[in-house]
């Protein structure tokens, strides 16, 4: 099917966020709290009590049609609408955030987006990936904001409560400047390199992601009692930040895994991250379409 022939503008909301994702969320905030003391308790409580800090929150989509893995992607139909347009309606739930934009460079993804009333920024072609995007559409924006977040437009099931989690957990950790969210690790995906694994420290910050299976044992296979971690293609960062990201130079890891994530890692910034109970179902590949079709069929999800 072409995925530009279903573009339309009906909006209707999906189904609602599971409840047992706010119980996960509500357990890895709390190590954040604790990120006041490192920091300077006295500082963070005028801070909180202001109700100021890092209070202005936008969404942004970061959507190319031109992907390398499967062209067209924003606009393959999910049982009769565009992805993107699933993904932006599951976004608009979220209560944390005040605005949300889709930010593209191809204008079939724009009048697509415009059709069923997506706010929408266009963006270089040279954008090199979605963190670029969205810092391009922010400075684009009239309004100011303290935090982005950057939702991933193949993520068409995406929880609301997973990214008012994330976005929490950034103001609850002064001294991190991105926050992104992770899930449990089906051994099946262990050695799949479209499924991106996660470590983190005892405090909640981010050691290291990759696209191998980590960490890795003496036996070379997945161990099926240890529980490992998958990044949730979904990621807020501090809008100072993401402002000087795109100046800070590629590094060896980033550009080994192709994970953007890492260039923030290897250059020194803290990185919070929140476990959550969630079935990802992100589109990586065309084969992706049809297991995430049935998924919702069997939910009955329209």
């Amino acid at each position: 099917m072409n995925p530009m022939s279903i573009c339309s503008s009906s909006s209707s909301s999906s189904s609602g966020s599971s409840s047992s994702t706010k119980a996960w969320i509500v357990h890895g905030l709390v190590a954040g709290a604790a990120v006041a003391v490192a920091v300077g308790a006295h500082a963070y409580i005028l801070l909180r009590r202001s109700r100021k800090f890092r209070s202005r929150v936008v969404g942004i989509i970061p959507a190319r049609f031109a992907s390398s893995r499967f062209h067209g992607k924003p606009l393959v139909p999910i049982l009769g609408k565009p992805m993107i347009q699933r993904t932006w309606e599951r976004t608009k739930m979220a209560a944390t955030l005040d605005h949300v934009v889709v930010a593209t460079d191809d204008e079939n993804i724009a009048e697509c987006c415009r059709g069923f009333g997506a706010d929408v920024i266009m963006t270089a072609e040279s954008c090199r990936n979605g963190t670029e995007r969205c810092n391009e559409a922010l400075q684009k924006l009239e309004k100011k904001y303290d935090i982005v977040v950057n939702i991933q437009g193949d993520e068409p099931l995406i929880e609301p409560d997973i990214i008012d989690g994330i976005v929490k957990a950034l103001q609850a950790a002064p001294d991190a400047v991105f926050s992104t969210a992770v899930t449990s690790l089906k051994p099946e995906d262990g050695l799949d390199p479209n499924r991106v694994k996660c470590v983190v420290d005892n405090r909640g910050y981010a050691i290291y992601f990759s696209r191998g299976l980590i960490p890795y044992n003496k036996s070379g296979k997945v161990n099926l009692h240890f529980p490992y971690l998958l990044h949730l293609g979904i990621q807020s960062y501090d809008s100072k930040f993401l402002k000087i990201y795109p100046e800070l130079p590629p590094t060896p890891l980033q550009l080994e895994e192709d994970l953007e994530q890492l260039k923030v890692l290897e250059n020194g910034y803290k990185m919070k991250v929140i476990k959550v109970d969630h079935e990802a179902h992100g589109v990586d590949t065309p084969e992706d379409v049809e297991k995430i079709e049935n998924f919702m069929r069997e939910r009955n999800m329209s």
